[in-house]
């Protein structure tokens, strides 16, 4: 056996020992152990569990919350739809994906495109909820400065922004609000399939608004050809624009993709809901505009006279119950449109001085009333520009402190106006764009002046407040006047037929098997401008919301366990 000769050096044992009675920097217990931590804090023991969790002590989230980021973790890797209800906290279970990632070392440049509205917020809530160093997108030269940047998708799409987005190599991009992305011929759609990404997620309440191509289109920005391609997804899965056929191996494709909790389900305890509808009396002056307009109105419906279309002329009738400043704006801008011999200007100049008679507003009593005795923060909703400014005028002069907030606004004057809200003012006074995706769980009184004919924007309006990290139970106000056409949508849509409990999707699932040949507005609108008395009306109205209830119920009985809605 060949002898393999083996020598020793000892030469380290003069060195070990000088260091041991010099007590030498290498071999310090404390350093040591820092050391050892290190190491420990950057390995992964379980594949299956959020490592996140340990470095997260501010932030406790809902068990719903910790399997969706298990879930696009361990199935979906990385490229997911999360499409829970409003209020269910989306955002957080972004977030802690988000730091997964981070942790495991598979993602160190990552993009979130949110709206305007929301950059500063989205920031805030990374940096305070998870510890993730993002920045506000604000100059041009951050897109190569910082690794997690939130941003505007509306200000990365355009030049010269999206050259510098267009050059970097994402590990992650975060799209809120994607339902603006259900347009696969969209510049917005484009942009975002363009990008360089490794993992994607996009955040959704509503992944199908319209039709069932809507969801096709978001689940072919993550996985291309997970749903086959779009004439063979038509042919398998679409059963006319809205309904969806061949459900089970549908559900069964969008689980790999697509995760979707609701409250029926369960999983979280909210706060009471707690919905008062007031309903008022028209003041002597703004009943006789209300009647002119009225006759005005059905007048021009009959001729067609060419003014606008029917929802807009009806608009009219519903910006009287809102204020006189929104009704004259509308007049006069008919008044513009009429000839010098067109006998329609004289009439609506008529109307215009209906309008002089009025010096308050029924609604606007009853507003200020409900804030005096609420006595705490208070958002007020209303569907019209001019009524925002009206009753901002008629609560400074009360003595009531308030701030507008519109889709007008710039992001920064948006975030001023929430920040100015949270810490001084009473009242904020939103039109739409304060219904969607701000998070104002400080405030817990909600006053529905004008009331919307889409009753999922009702609920958006009340998931600003009605929603996870609200502790106190949410008050609705809901305005409307007596003898108008705001009582009978009050009666149709969020009494009789129940719209205002209605989940995303249930309601365009009905009119789809109702067969109307016209939106839901245009319907209830010729209905108000063709009946010749109010008796008339309610007998048409009766008779939907009872064919509606018919169709209702019929596909309660027929629905599966799971559906495409209700994932």
């Amino acid at each position: 056996m060949t002898q393999i000769p083996i020598t020793y050096n000892h030469s380290w044992l003069d060195t070990m020992e000088k260091k041991m009675r010099e007590d030498g920097s290498w071999d310090k217990l404390d350093l040591f152990q820092l050391a050892l931590q290190a190491e420990k804090s950057l390995m992964i023991s379980d594949f299956d569990s959020l490592e996140s969790l340990h470095h997260l002590p501010q932030l406790t989230p809902f068990p719903h919350q910790i399997e969706a980021a298990k879930t696009v973790l361990t199935e979906m890797h990385g490229k997911a739809i999360l499409a829970d209800e409003v209020g269910l906290g989306k955002t957080i279970e972004a977030g802690l994906i988000l730091k997964e990632y981070m942790i495991r070392g598979l993602v160190k440049k990552a993009l979130i495109l949110v709206p305007a509205s929301l950059v500063v917020q989205w920031t805030k809530e990374l940096n305070a909820k998870f510890s993730i160093p993002a920045m506000a997108q604000k100059k041009e030269y951050m897109w190569k400065q910082y690794d997690i940047l939130v941003a505007s998708i509306d200000t990365a799409k355009r030049p010269p922004h999206r050259d510098h987005v267009m050059e970097q190599e994402y590990d992650m991009i975060i799209i809120d609000e994607a339902h603006k992305l259900k347009n696969n011929k969209s510049k917005n759609y484009e942009f975002i399939n363009q990008l360089k990404k490794k993992y994607c997620l996009l955040l959704t309440a509503t992944p199908v608004q319209n039709e069932i191509q809507e969801l096709f289109n978001l689940v072919s920005l993550l996985r291309p050809g997970i749903l086959g391609d779009s004439v063979s997804f038509q042919d398998t899965f679409v059963n006319g624009k809205r309904e969806a056929k061949n459900e089970e191996q549908l559900q069964a494709l969008l689980k790999k993709v697509m995760i979707r909790n609701m409250r029926k389900d369960g999983n979280v305890e909210f706060t009471k809901r707690i919905v008062h509808n007031i309903q008022l009396e028209l003041s002597p002056e703004e009943r006789r505009l209300y009647d002119a307009v009225t006759q005005f109105v059905q007048e021009q419906y009959r001729a067609n006279a060419g003014l606008g279309s029917a929802f807009s002329m009806i608009t009219l009738q519903r910006e009287i119950c809102s204020s006189r400043e929104a009704t004259f704006v509308t007049l006069y801008n008919i008044y513009q449109k009429c000839t010098e011999d067109s006998p329609l200007k004289k009439h609506v100049w008529e109307l215009m001085g209906l309008i002089k008679e009025i010096e308050s507003h029924s609604k606007a009593k009853k507003m200020m009333e409900l804030i005096k005795e609420i006595d705490d923060k208070v958002i007020v909703f209303t569907e019209y520009r001019a009524t925002q400014d009206y009753l901002q005028r008629i609560l400074y002069e009360n003595g009531i402190s308030s701030v507008p907030f519109r889709g007008g606004f710039k992001r920064s004057k948006k975030d001023w106006m929430t920040e100015l809200f949270q810490s001084r003012a009473q009242v904020l006074i939103a039109t739409e764009a304060g219904g969607e995706g701000i998070n104002l769980q400080f405030c817990n009184h909600i006053i529905n002046y004008d009331l919307p004919w889409n009753p999922m924007r009702v609920e958006q309006r009340i998931g600003r407040v009605h929603r996870l990290g609200q502790q106190r139970d949410v008050f609705i106000y809901n305005l409307s006047t007596k003898g108008t056409i705001e009582e009978y949508i009050l009666y149709l849509l969020y009494e009789k037929i129940h719209l205002f409990e209605m989940v995303i999707g249930e309601l365009d699932q009905i009119l789809d098997k109702m067969r109307l040949n016209k939106s839901l507005e245009d319907h209830l609108t010729d209905i108000f401008l063709a009946s010749g008395s109010p008796k008339e009306m309610h007998i048409k109205l009766d008779n939907f919301s009872s064919y509606f209830q018919t169709i209702q119920e019929s596909m309660k009985e027929m629905k599966q366990p799971n559906s495409v809605q209700s994932q």
